[in-house]
C-alpha cells in the first residue's frame, strides 16, 4: 500500500492535505499529540486513515510513532508531510520583546520538531520505492517576500515565527543534498484561515493544501531541494 504520514493532521491544513491523499489512494497514517482528536479526525476520513499519537516536540513520542507506522505498514513510508506547527510568542511587530526562551519554544516546534520526525522515519523512506518529504513552511519566511512592499509578508513582523520558517526551508536543502535518493522540498501554502492565525487568513484550507498535496504526489524524477507555492517555485 502507498502510505503517508502527516503531523498535526487532526485539523486545518494537515486534516485537509490528509482528506485529499486519501482520495488519492494513500493510506494516511493522522499524527496528532491529542489522541482525542487524532482519533476523531481519523474517523472523520475514513477507513484509509490511521491515527498515531505524535508530539514533534517529544522524542519518545516521535520514535513510538516511528515503530507503530514500521509495524503496521510493513516497514516503509512513501510520504512524509511535517506540517506541525505553531504561531509563537504572538508578539507581533515586537521584535526587541522577544526572548531566547520564546525562540527555542517556537524553533522546538516548527525546526527541531521537523527533524526529529525525519530523522526517525528516514528508514522507512529509505525503504520505500520513491519516497518523498514536504516540509509546510511560509511566505513569511522568505527574504523576498518579507522585503517586497508589494506582498502582504512585508507588513507581518513576527521575529520567532518567521525565522523558524526560513531555517525550515535550509533544513529542506541540506536534506535534499545528503539524500538524492530522496525529494525534500519546503511549500508555502499562503495565508490560509486555520486556527493558527485566528482564522483570519484570506484563502481556504482546500486551496492552502493545494500546493502541499501536489508536492507530496510526486515521483522519483520530481524536483528536491526547493521551496514552492500555488504558483511554482516560491521567491526566496
Amino acid at each position: 500500500m502507498t502510505t503517508a504520514l502527516i503531523t498535526g493532521a487532526n485539523k486545518g491544513l494537515g486534516f485537509e492535505t490528509a482528506r485529499r491523499l486519501i482520495e488519492a489512494g494513500h493510506t494516511v497514517y493522522v499524527g496528532a499529540r491529542d489522541a482525542h482528536a487524532g482519533r476523531a479526525a481519523a474517523g472523520r476520513l475514513g477507513s484509509r486513515a490511521r491515527f498515531v499519537r505524535l508530539d514533534v516536540t517529544d522524542e519518545d513520542s516521535v520514535k513510538a510513532a516511528a515503530e507503530f507506522v514500521r509495524t503496521d505498514a510493513g516497514g516503509h513510508l512513501d510520504v512524509l508531510v511535517n506540517n506541525a506547527g505553531i504561531a509563537g510568542a504572538g508578539k507581533l511587530g515586537r521584535v526587541g520583546d522577544v526572548t531566547g526562551t520564546d525562540m527555542r519554544n517556537t524553533y522546538d516546534t516548527n525546526v527541531f520538531g521537523a527533524v526529529r520526525v525525519t530523522h526517525a522515519f528516514l528508514p522507512l523512506l529509505e525503504a520505500a520505492g520513491a519516497p518523498v518529504v514536504v516540509n509546510v513552511s511560509s511566505g513569511l519566511g522568505s527574504l523576498a517576500a518579507t522585503n517586497d512592499p508589494d506582498r502582504l509578508e512585508s507588513r507581518v513582523t513576527m521575529l520567532d515565527y518567521n525565522s523558524s520558517k526560513t531555517a525550515l526551508v535550509m533544513v529542506t536543502s541540506q536534506y535534499a543534498k545528503a539524500y538524492p535518493a530522496l525529494r525534500f522540498n519546503a511549500v508555502d501554502p499562503g495565508y490560509t484561515a486555520t486556527a493558527l492565525n485566528g482564522h483570519r487568513g484570506t484563502q481556504s484550507v482546500e486551496e492552502g493544501a493545494e500546493v502541499i498535496v501536489r508536492m507530496a504526489l510526486i515521483g522519483s524524477d520530481g524536483p528536491t531541494g526547493g521551496f514552492f507555492d500555488k504558483d511554482g517555485p516560491a521567491a526566496w
